[in-house]
């Protein structure tokens, strides 16, 4: 056996997310590297550990194990760095986070500093819908989450980071309107997919003014949202967090209307009794101590709308 703890990372993500495409994203890898690398991981076992049927990878019972395995070997590796680090007096360990998917726009910029003062850190963050975040919260995967709607519930606690504004975008302004029900006649309309925090906002805006959409289109992602306004194929009520630099270029309009835009909060969130690790602990202090700075330095651009 020669495995590097590279491949069994790979192979471990891999496994995670029963996809070779998808680990690579999430890796920040090619495709083809991915799938090689799990090649000459595979090659030093004789019993097979993944198959593919139809296109689609499966994790055969032998390879769960390893895998099993592999994520107990890594775990050992961070900790012996994590060890190191202390050893040192540095603040060291992993701190993971869940954030809905124009959360990405946010989280960063909370994240900078810190980062940057405690190199011994290991960041993990996963972009998913709220509903895969939500999730993720309540099974303890994660220290944080990050969210701009929740249901009032006495098992998180949570700090408030920044407003969230939610706009009718396009590609053309179709000039001022008062009355949702006429702006939105015959209006192709873009929604997020079901589980989504921003289709939830979308819909409540529509039921509560009663707008009928007649032309509806549903994609899986802000981005996919966005390029869908950019190519003219309809509008959407969008997070102005993420079209900053499509209105700053004129490449997308907020269009205004009576009741936008929706005001939520972008919240950061954890289990209610929750023992912090120290690194969590740490970033918590840091945000209440810096959070207004955070802001002030790079969000101000949020005032003119």
């Amino acid at each position: 056996m020669n495995y590097t703890l590279n491949q069994l990372k790979i192979f471990l993500k891999i496994v995670q997310t029963e996809s070779v495409t998808r680990a690579a994203v999430e890796l920040n890898l090619t495709q083809p590297a991915v799938s090689i690398q799990l090649k000459n991981f595979q090659d030093q076992f004789d019993i097979p550990l993944t198959e593919v049927v139809r296109r689609k990878i499966y994790i055969t019972d032998f390879g769960r194990e390893i895998a099993e395995s592999a994520e107990n070997i890594l775990n050992q590796v961070y900790a012996i760095n994590y060890k190191t680090m202390a050893y040192k007096a540095h603040l060291a360990g992993r701190i993971k986070f869940s954030v809905v998917s124009t959360g990405k726009y946010v989280m960063p910029f909370f994240l900078a500093d810190f980062m940057k003062r405690h190199p011994g850190i290991e960041l993990q963050m996963d972009v998913a819908n709220k509903n895969k975040v939500m999730q993720s919260l309540e099974n303890n995967e994660v220290d944080f989450a990050l969210v701009s709607i929740v249901a009032d519930s006495l098992n998180f606690e949570k700090l408030d980071l920044l407003q969230n504004k939610l706009f009718l975008v396009g590609k053309t302004n179709l000039g001022k309107g008062t009355s949702p029900e006429g702006i939105f006649k015959d209006l192709p309309l873009i929604f997020r997919e079901k589980g989504s925090g921003t289709r939830q906002i979308m819909e409540r805006f529509i039921e509560q003014n009663k707008i009928s959409v007649l032309k509806k289109m549903e994609l899986t992602s802000n981005e996919a949202v966005k390029q869908a306004l950019l190519a003219g194929l309809g509008y959407s009520i969008m997070p102005l967090i993420g079209i900053r630099n499509e209105l700053h270029n004129k490449e997308l309009q907020i269009i205004p209307i009576a009741g936008l835009p929706i005001t939520t909060t972008w919240q950061l969130i954890w289990l209610k009794g929750k023992k912090h690790s120290p690194v969590a602990q740490a970033f918590l202090s840091h945000l209440k101590k810096d959070k207004s700075k955070i802001v002030n330095s790079n969000f101000s651009w949020y005032e003119a709308y």
